[in-house]
């Protein structure tokens, strides 16, 4: 059966109108309405009814309908009560999709989805993220106990460029070492903001996650290990022992210990923060782990 594509601006606007909707700036609410632009998300994900698939945000349900035609099962999240009868409307052709009035960072992901999803098959998290929180959102579905596979997300096009970025590039920080701890990240094409309603100051872009089997790098204090690195991007043009002395303090005691550690893990403490690899990071947070081991020892 053919149905008619809630993302065109004509319908966008008939809905928004019909329902007497106005749009709240606090909660990033902006419309997708270009068709082919969610056929390209999808297909970037690669859906089939052999997968599952998780949406923060669906707004009126432009996504959610090209998501329900290629997976066996969609679970979105709608923070805003007042998007519920819209989307019981808008997705009404459609019987494989949840919506769950609830803030995704708030919910019960793992009890949710197991209530959800009637078959255990690969699951993904496809979404167009509200550009206030993406950040936290992600991180909040890269650390929860989901068996999350992919992630095919659209964010702001400056946040995407960080998340993907390598080792001494301007983006490169310690969101992108966060993300690509987990997951192998690249972008997948661009989304100019002329596509949404209302339409945003920037472009967007949709950035395409892999789940790593393991992290891409071993550490022996994770907690640590992110601590450090987002302590060495403190003030990206102070060099990383700059950074260090104001991450750890200034003590006579830790300058031995930092120093030490650095000469271990073979960096120049000139370098400034964004030149170091993954690897790098690692090391340097595995030899102040395990000089500090030696000082309890």
């Amino acid at each position: 059966m053919e149905y008619k594509d809630i993302a065109t601006p004509s319908r966008t606007k008939e809905i928004l109108k019909q329902y007497g909707f106005a749009l709240k700036k606090s909660l990033g609410q902006n419309f997708l309405t270009e068709p082919n632009i969610l056929r390209n998300i999808v297909a970037a994900a690669e859906l089939s009814e052999a997968t599952n698939v998780i949406e923060v945000g669906p707004g009126i349900g432009a996504l959610t309908e090209h998501l329900a035609r290629s997976a066996k099962q969609v679970l979105a999240f709608e923070i805003d009560g007042r998007l519920i009868e819209v989307l019981a409307d808008t997705l009404s052709p459609y019987d494989n999709v949840t919506i769950v009035n609830e803030d995704v960072l708030k919910a019960d992901l793992v009890t949710v989805a197991k209530e959800t999803f009637q078959e255990d098959l690969p699951l993904k998290v496809v979404a167009n993220l509200p550009y206030y929180i993406t950040t936290p959102i992600m991180m909040h579905l890269l650390k929860s106990e989901l068996p999350i596979n992919e992630m095919i997300v659209m964010m702001q096009k400056e946040v995407a460029d960080r998340i993907s970025a390598k080792p001494s590039t301007k983006a490169y920080g310690s969101l992108s070492i966060a993300v690509q701890y987990y997951m192998e990240a690249s972008v997948a094409f661009i989304v100019p903001k002329t596509a949404f309603v209302p339409q945003p100051n920037v472009d967007s872009a949709i950035i395409k996650l892999t789940k790593r089997a393991t992290p891409a790098v071993e550490v022996t204090n994770e907690v640590n290990f992110f601590k450090l690195t987002k302590g060495a991007f403190l003030q990206r043009r102070k060099t990383l022992w700059n950074n260090l002395l104001a991450n750890y303090g200034k003590e006579e005691a830790t300058k031995e210990w930092l120093t030490k550690a650095l000469a271990l893990a073979e960096i120049d403490p000139k370098r400034r923060g964004e030149t170091l690899s993954l690897q790098e990071f690692a090391d340097l947070s595995n030899a102040l782990e395990s000089l500090k081991q030696d000082e309890i020892r």
